[in-house]
């Protein structure tokens, strides 16, 4: 099986499936300039550290400020909600940019892999760290979200169709 590895979010063409590439996404109601923040949004616990947390700078600045939240300042239930939220986070980022969802669907049915730089808890969960492993969880939701976009287009060609064959 064919695998492709990314990890920056300046990489072409796969540094999209990046969190902090900067495309704004609408979650939840509301606009955030990428992925990583509409995710992050979701782990404060209080309001005023939500939005100190989307006042970051940069998307990376934004994440590594989230990570290091006490554990106070996070949401009771993150560690049992944030993979239903980055799957959710990753449906409305490519549903919602046609051009994203064209790359994501043009790599088949490789195998996606976050490869991370840093060995650290945080890049072993969502990505791979080399030499050290990792469960991927990335790279894995991106394979999910590709497959509901390969079905979902499959379904429309079928209606066109049938729709053609009925006039």
């Amino acid at each position: 099986m064919k695998e492709i590895r990314f990890y920056r979010a300046s990489e072409k063409p796969y540094g999209v499936f990046s969190n902090l590439y900067r495309r704004a996404i609408t979650f939840e109601g509301r606009i955030f300039p990428t992925s990583e923040h509409a995710y992050q949004a979701g782990k404060a616990r209080k309001e005023e550290v939500r939005e100190w947390l989307m006042a970051a700078p940069s998307p990376a600045l934004l994440a590594m400020a989230a990570h290091g939240l006490y554990q106070w300042d996070i949401v009771p239930d993150w560690s049992k909600v944030k993979f239903d939220r980055m799957r959710g986070v990753l449906m409305a980022k490519f549903t919602q940019h046609a051009d994203l969802a064209a790359i994501l669907l043009e790599t088949k049915d490789a195998m996606l892999i976050e490869t991370a730089t840093v060995d650290n808890a945080v890049n072993r969960l969502w990505g791979e760290v080399p030499g050290k492993g990792g469960k991927n969880m990335l790279g894995i939701m991106l394979m999910e979200v590709r497959q509901h976009l390969t079905q979902k287009s499959s379904t429309k060609r079928r209606r066109k169709v049938a729709m053609q064959a009925a006039e």
